[in-house]
């Protein structure tokens, strides 16, 4: 009986992966093809515009994500066959975000009205906000806490698609900038409509306001993930935002075009992490020691996988550069060399974080390793972008990324949990 519940589990598992590796597919394949495109199309300075506005419109994202992409996520894995809980748990969670939503917005008319520099290009700004919107309403923390992958694949790669022909349709010259990223947000909204379309019929949940007590419950349980995550954006997004405060749209352009090439590749691990994530949850819980034994077998694999990915981005730079956006960008090349070991040091940084350091209730330390690492950067980004743009920027990315790692690997070490021996001294 223990044996047939283990192969059901690693059964799910796999179809899950495979659900979120489409996805994934879909997810960098498709913005690979519109890529390219758009850079020619555009030309790198507004390429960059948009670039900036989206690394603006990522802190609001971040605000109203809130981590319940992972403590949501964990709760509904946790009382997946509870109805009147999971109902609890979307109620307040949706709440929750859409409060944070009307925040985010008024912040956004603030900086607009506030800074010339961001009312200058207004338009661009707001229709980007509108994937915020489409952000809250796709409820991906409930899919992925019941482990039904296949709805996220489905409906992520409706929008995707929509927002590839669309961009063929209607961008055909550099003023039709501005309609980049109303396509893009109106396709996560229909798909955000979709997805609650989806967990109404399908999955019966209903929707209910909740006591202030229940809402408080469920905003204090995320608050270290939150604050974990906007140390996380202090040296992801803030990077491209410093780089566009300090500089232009133009070199904005040339660093976004390295590190969105980096992010395709870093992408390829993101359906693995999705998908062991609330299976690793469930086995830590049941059993520390499996779930530990379980994160080193997948440290192995995925630490091998990711360091020849990095190396063949280091190695093949030049040629992947002309490939994507041709000649003429060059000035690249140097920047995705620089950056081209992030995704074999940001997985290892997932697996110890993550994957370790949440599921085993480190989530103080786990902040506060990222809230060091976020000041970090932001201490070498002021020293390092005046001196070398965008330069700086990628060195500042790789600095803060290796003290993280290294940070989270001496601290689960220090306090007993050994993933490379699979292990926890008490």
């Amino acid at each position: 009986m223990l044996e047939k519940l283990k192969k059901e589990e690693y059964k799910i598992l796999l179809l899950n992966f495979i659900s979120l590796s489409i996805l994934q597919g879909a997810n960098y394949i498709l913005p690979l093809i519109t890529f390219p495109y758009l850079v020619r199309v555009l030309g790198v300075e507004k390429f960059g515009l948009l670039a900036f506005a989206g690394a603006t419109i990522a802190y609001f994202n971040i605000l109203t994500d809130y981590g319940f992409n992972l403590t949501a996520t964990r709760e509904v894995s946790i009382y997946r066959d509870n109805k009147s809980k999971l109902n609890e748990i979307f109620s307040s969670v949706m709440i929750i975000k859409f409060i944070l939503m009307i925040i985010s917005f008024i912040l956004l008319l603030l900086l607009i009205f506030t800074f010339d520099k961001f009312r200058q290009n207004y338009k661009i700004f707001i229709f980007t906000f509108g994937m915020v919107i489409g952000q809250v309403l796709f409820p991906q923390w409930f899919f992925q806490g019941i482990e039904r992958m296949k709805y996220i694949t489905f409906l992520n790669i409706l929008a995707k698609a929509i927002f590839t022909i669309a961009i063929f349709v209607f961008i055909h010259k550099s003023s039709d900038y501005w309609k980049v990223p109303l396509i893009n947000s109106l396709g996560f909204i229909v798909t955000g409509i979709l997805a609650l379309y989806i967990i109404f019929r399908d999955f019966k949940i209903k929707f209910s306001f909740q006591s202030f007590n229940t809402l408080k419950h469920y905003f204090l349980d995320g608050w270290h993930v939150f604050i974990s995550n906007i140390a996380i954006s202090l040296y992801t997004v803030s990077t491209t935002f410093i780089l566009g405060l300090f500089t232009n749209n133009t070199i904005v352009g040339y660093y976004s075009i390295a590190d969105k090439i980096k992010s395709a590749a870093q992408g390829l691990l993101k359906p693995v992490f999705q998908a062991i994530y609330p299976y690793v949850s469930k086995k830590v819980k049941e059993n520390k020691e499996e779930g530990l034994k379980f994160i080193k077998t997948i440290t192995i694999y995925i630490g091998v996988f990711s360091f020849i990915l990095s190396f063949l981005l280091f190695l093949f730079a030049p040629e992947i550069i002309h490939l994507v956006v041709g000649e003429k960008y060059e000035r690249s090349i140097l920047i995705l060399r620089i950056i081209a070991f992030l995704p074999f040091i940001t997985a290892l940084s997932n697996i110890l974080g993550i994957q370790t350091m949440l599921n085993f209730n480190r989530k103080k330390a786990f902040s506060k390793i990222l809230i060091n690492g976020s000041i970090l950067n932001i201490f070498l980004s002021l020293i390092l972008v005046p001196m070398f743009t965008e330069v700086g920027s990628a060195i500042s990315v790789l600095v803060v990324e290796i003290f993280i790692t290294i940070s989270m690997f001496f601290y689960l070490q220090k306090t007993g949990i050994n993933i490379i021996k699979g292990k926890i001294y008490v």
